[in-house]
């Protein structure tokens, strides 16, 4: 039987979307503490390997039930290609791409992911046609969030590796994008066991990754692994269950929201939290976010208050 791909979008959905895009705005700051007692790719293994053990733990109190009916060949080689595009091979691309480009590049780069999945889900995802009125509003929460970066969103750092760095985080939202969509493709299944399965694809493609590109893991102090096990928790394993979530209910542009969303919360939080400096263009910047969300979801607003009023 062929999957519902009409998108879902409920109030459950808004709030989802809003507590993603919380946690991974917050999700910068405790990374920069963990990088100081770990290396890059470890840092990705050891956070994605903790998620997939407190899982398969969740997985098993469900009876480790996953899809209703067989994988057919080509449904088995798109789970794994999920599995390695939703975290493994974009973590590891960004974690090598942000040694060679400016923060604010890497900050646009993400919230190209947008953009892109409204094009791919135009041709690959029934219900998520490509429209005018989105495309605008898809562009004015791009606008915003260029603004928000600054001067520096297209800066050049001036590398010999900055062309590939570019190009590496580039494919880090191209992997998001394509994840999405193959995700929101697949056949009925149990959203827990779908998170974790991909969690363990994550795993077993970035440990061996990490032994390759940086040898054995340094031994973290108690507070790097007090961080790594809140990073693998909250950001990974809980961040990892609200996107399946979502993007299987209300469809992967409506998840793609979160991309505009990630850095006005990085930048809050870091004024609120560690006292930087508040820049003068938030505001500007959150007009067209969230100009640009309701002009792209004007629809689902609609139906929502709609029902609230009655």
């Amino acid at each position: 039987m062929a999957p519902d791909t009409t998108p879902r979008i409920t109030v459950y959905s808004w709030l989802m979307v809003a507590t993603l895009a919380f946690v991974w705005g917050g999700t910068f700051m405790v990374t920069e503490v963990a990088l100081r007692g770990i290396t890059p790719f470890w840092l990705a293994a050891s956070r994605i390997v903790f998620a997939a053990l407190v899982m398969v733990a969740v997985w098993g109190l469900r009876g480790f039930a996953l899809f209703q009916a067989p994988l057919s060949g080509p449904q088995r080689a798109a789970l794994f290609t999920i599995g390695a595009a939703s975290s493994a091979v974009p973590f590891s691309l960004l974690a090598w791409g942000q040694q060679h480009v400016t923060s604010g590049f890497a900050g646009v780069s993400m919230a190209s992911t947008a953009l892109i999945m409204l094009v791919l889900a135009h041709f690959f995802v029934p219900g998520e046609r490509l429209t005018l009125r989105r495309s605008i509003g898809f562009a004015i929460g791009f606008c915003g969030v260029v603004v928000l970066i600054g001067g520096q969103a297209f800066e050049t750092s001036g590398g010999l590796l900055e062309p590939i760095g570019r190009a590496a985080c580039i494919g880090a939202a191209c992997c998001y994008s394509v994840s999405s969509i193959l995700m929101r493709r697949l056949p009925a299944v149990d959203p827990i066991g779908l998170a974790t399965v991909l969690l363990l694809i994550a795993a077993a493609i970035t440990v061996p990754l990490a032994l390759i590109t940086e040898g054995l893991p340094p031994l973290p102090d108690n507070q790097t692994l007090v961080v790594l096990a809140f990073l693998g928790l909250i950001p990974t394993a809980a961040a990892n269950i609200l996107r399946v979530l979502v993007v299987r209910s209300a469809g992967p542009v409506f998840m793609s929201l979160v991309n505009y969303q990630v850095p006005v919360w990085s930048v809050v939080l870091g004024a609120w939290i560690l006292a930087e400096p508040m820049p003068p263009s938030l505001l500007y910047a959150m007009v067209l976010i969230l100009a640009g969300v309701a002009i792209s979801q004007f629809g689902a607003l609609r139906r929502l208050f709609g029902r609230a009023g009655t």
